[in-house]
């Protein structure tokens, strides 16, 4: 009896994740082609369709949807196995691919002097980053990603988290702007210009809004746009004022370009915080990203 070809097992976790031959595909950076190929061998190997057509879309059949998390975990076991133990692991020759998933601040923020870090002591490790349009463990869970950093926020009892560093808001118009000439901005003056907002999921209303009727006053909200980034490029080419996370602006050119002020109300502060998978709590080269990400967020910061 012949053993099975276990790196079928690789390509089933990734159509079970995907749930698609043409998003397996790029996964594995192989053809559609040859990726259909693939499939036909594990349906021949495992007797069950796999996927099957729904109308336009391909969806899992029940043995594949009751299969899917013993596959990540059987890829995941395995990579373990085959991963250095903590006392052999040197990092100057450490050959992988990390992903982290975060945000364009964080990323803004921290991520050229991450990048230099590992490069100078891991010169074969790549890193890559992920945008995170929503907050979900999913992509920790399925192990798409490696870490993840930003507001912990129902990832789950499961997931590992450590707390980086916290920010708070700012107040941000143009440079020139009338609100520059005031020694300090007050609530009146808060409220007397038009605001944009950064809202990925389009809500108008948020926490400033909330904190402005408990003193009884209201802004005008003049524009709603997806993030941070493009708030503060609206900012700079108009007289509308935005707020924003500290972080956005470290390592940012355009705060010369930026009048920044203290907002003239109480505000949550952020904590930040890197989340990974329990599986990974022991991997060796898992451990030393975690501790460079540590050590290059509170030198930054």
């Amino acid at each position: 009896m012949s053993d099975p070809d276990f790196n079928l097992l690789v390509a089933l976790d990734v159509l079970l994740a995907e749930a698609s031959v043409a998003g397996a595909a790029r996964r594995l950076n192989l053809s559609t082609s040859a990726m259909s190929r693939t499939l036909g061998r594990l349906r021949e190997a495992t007797g069950d369709a796999i996927l099957v057509r729904a109308g336009r879309n391909m969806v899992l059949t029940p043995w594949a949807e009751a299969t899917r998390d013993r596959a990540r975990t059987a890829v995941l076991e395995a990579r373990a196995v085959l991963q250095p133990s903590s006392d052999a692991l040197k990092v100057e020759s450490l050959e992988r691919l990390f992903t982290i998933r975060a945000n364009e601040g964080v990323v803004v923020a921290f991520g050229p002097a991450l990048i230099a870090a590992v490069a100078e002591a891991a010169p074969s490790v790549c890193l890559r980053f992920a945008p995170k349009p929503e907050k979900t463990s999913r992509y920790l869970r399925e192990g798409l990603v490696d870490l993840e950093i930003g507001i912990q926020s129902n990832m789950g009892p499961e997931i590992r988290v450590q707390r980086l560093f916290q920010d708070r808001f700012i107040g941000a118009a143009r440079r020139g702007h009338p609100l520059a000439s005031l020694e300090d901005v007050g609530v009146e003056d808060f409220i007397a210009w038009g605001h944009v907002v950064a809202a990925p999921d389009g809500t108008l209303h948020g926490f400033v809004d909330d904190a402005l009727a408990e003193l009884g006053v209201r802004r005008k909200v003049a524009s709603a746009v997806p993030g941070f980034p493009t708030a503060l490029s609206v900012t700079m080419a108009s007289d509308l004022i935005t707020i924003v996370p500290a972080l956005y602006l470290v390592n940012q050119q355009m705060t010369d370009n930026l009048y920044l002020f203290e907002l003239p109300f109480k505000t949550r502060r952020i904590t930040v915080s890197q989340m990974w998978h329990p599986r990974m709590e022991n991997d060796p080269g898992h451990r030393w990203l975690r501790e460079k990400v540590r050590e290059v967020c509170g030198a930054v910061r």
